[in-house]
């Protein structure tokens, strides 16, 4: 099987500089002037047995003043990482060229570097950019331990189990400490907000059971494996601020596909800490679960697709996208205000009381369906234009083949 490994890489300015006005926000972006965890990850690929494949790496800066030199810095990175395998670097500078060979304007807003839902639509182009069966996606704040990563992520994978076809398996996280469940402290607004207890809970009953492979109602972006016939069919939502992952497992569904989870899958996690504030990071899952709620209310009956109900993604995400997610945010948020006003903090406080009219905010103002049925005829048109031989190399010749 032909298959490819894409890692999107997110760096920033210097750390000295810190975040300015219009930069984009990522978790974690790697500072400039730090080394950051992609030469780690890359170091850890020798692990594996299984070296059949084509590495991509796709470099994505804060801003588009400092993309040059961060496709240098990953450049750089790559060269002195002796991984052994084919690495092709796909970048702002590539991007540029792509966007002149598809000259359509309708294409442009599909092909950006800028937000975690169109990073990963390119992961699905670079499937059809390298003529690839399968897409695993991987990211740079994980590190390879089993051997046999390669031969369990390809093992599935467009083939018919228990009369199913098998075009999306999910992999799963291990913490530092090698378990697979999140540990956190749990403070007083989190009984309200009760996302890391649902997670746990979905984790056992789908990573901690058998059988190995199973329907899933979640998925981690950073270890997953998209066929050919669903990159090809279903993109990204870039309306969704954070949580693609989980989006588009609900995307894929509503086309008729389904994401199995693989337990013998999974890679060690060892993010860098985030650092934006606990009322931020709320109020980014507020405007997701909103999103996702309406995209789920807004469906209606058409040829090829399927009607899906929150529930089906119980306990994860489904218990924050239901009728009682505007209760959910007012309760755990007036907590939150609370806690941060006894630690003396009244910026957070007053952050956290705004939180509560973000359900108000976050409604789209379009049908979140409609849009994804406009966003899919496109995407898939698209595919259709690049798959067509004489575009297809000119393509290619971007990185000097073809």
């Amino acid at each position: 099987m032909k298959c490819i490994m894409v890692i999107p890489s997110y760096w920033g300015r210097e750390k000295s500089t810190g975040v300015k006005e219009g930069d984009i926000t990522y978790d974690h972006p790697t500072a400039l002037d730090e080394k950051g965890t992609l030469s780690r990850c890359l170091e850890s690929l020798r692990v594996l047995k299984d070296r059949d494949f084509t590495l991509v790496i796709i470099g994505a800066a804060t801003s588009p003043d400092i993309s040059r030199r961060v496709e240098e810095r990953i450049a750089d990175t790559i060269k002195s990482v002796h991984t052994g395998l084919r690495t092709f670097l796909f970048s702002h500078s590539h991007l540029e060229k792509i966007h002149k060979i598809a000259g359509r304007r309708e294409f442009f807003h599909l092909l950006q570097l800028k937000g975690y839902s169109p990073i990963r639509n390119l992961c699905l182009l670079c499937g059809e950019i390298f003529q690839a069966e399968a897409v695993i996606f991987i990211d740079d704040d994980e590190v390879f331990e089993d051997p046999h990563f390669l031969k369990k992520a390809k093992e599935f994978i467009g083939r018919k189990v228990n009369g199913k076809e098998i075009k999306a398996v999910a992999g799963y996280y291990l913490q530092p400490d090698g378990d697979y469940h999140l540990k956190k402290e749990v403070k007083p607004w989190m009984v309200y907000w009760d996302n890391l207890e649902r997670m746990n809970e979905a984790f056992h009953k789908v990573i901690g059971k058998e059988p190995r492979l199973k329907e899933t109602p979640f998925v981690f972006g950073g270890n997953m494996v998209i066929h050919r016939d669903l990159y090809r069919a279903v993109p990204f939502d870039p309306n969704v601020p954070r949580g693609e992952d989980i989006d588009y497992l609900m995307n894929a569904r509503m086309f008729g596909f389904h994401f199995f989870l693989d337990n013998q899958l999974s890679i060690k996690h060892l993010p860098p800490p985030n650092p934006n504030p606990t009322w931020l990071q709320l109020r980014k899952d507020i405007h997701r679960f909103v999103f996702e709620r309406e995209k789920l209310n807004s469906q209606r009956k058409l040829p090829g697709i399927t009607l899906v109900t929150a529930e089906e993604f119980d306990p994860y995400p489904g218990a924050f996208l239901k009728e009682d997610l505007q209760e959910r945010v007012y309760k755990s948020n007036q907590l939150l205000a609370m806690e941060y006003l006894l630690g003396g903090d009244g910026k957070g406080c007053q952050e956290a009381l705004n939180n509560i009219m973000e359900v108000k905010r976050a409604r789209p103002e379009f049908n979140p369906f409609e849009n994804l049925l406009s966003l899919q005829k496109r995407w898939q048109a698209l595919m259709s234009y690049l798959a067509k031989p004489e575009i297809h190399s000119r393509v290619r010749k971007i990185w000097g083949e073809g």
